[in-house]
């Protein structure tokens, strides 16, 4: 699996885990096949374990929008983004924007995509601003 279909599959996942009583292997089984991909689970796992914190980062780069206000999708892949931007040192900052706009557009839109966009675009290179505010 490339990383780009584990991106994919991790947006499906966690989508489906978002407000669900769902448990992650539940919801890994009905996306993939096993074996699973390392990557893809590391995307998965990592960003529910780190969903507090990828959350607080989240509102404070957020104008004039709360978590719950975010359509569902927009909320999943821009938590599945910082958690790779904050989280996964080897991803350089510009793929992770690139790959995050392009699971908007695939998911969602164009307008999503500008959307998720902006709020990314206000990390820093270093992650350094928004591993700050989130401790």
């Amino acid at each position: 699996m490339k990383r780009r279909e584990a991106r994919e599959k991790a947006v499906q996942t966690l989508f489906q885990l978002d407000n669900t009583e769902m448990t992650v292997e539940e919801a890994i089984a009905y996306i993939v096949d096993k074996p699973v991909n390392r990557f893809y689970d590391r995307l998965v796992r990592g960003t529910l374990e780190n969903k507090t914190a990828i959350d607080a980062v989240l509102v404070q780069k957020l104008e004039n929008w709360s978590l719950d206000r975010l359509p569902k999708i927009e909320r999943t892949v821009l938590r599945l983004a910082v958690f790779e931007l904050l989280f996964n040192d080897d991803v350089p900052h510009r793929v992770v924007l690139n790959e995050a706009i392009d699971l908007c557009k695939t998911f969602s839109d164009e307008k999503s995509g500008r959307f998720v966009n902006g709020v990314l675009s206000k990390f820093d290179e270093n992650n350094e601003e928004g591993m700050e505010e989130s401790e």
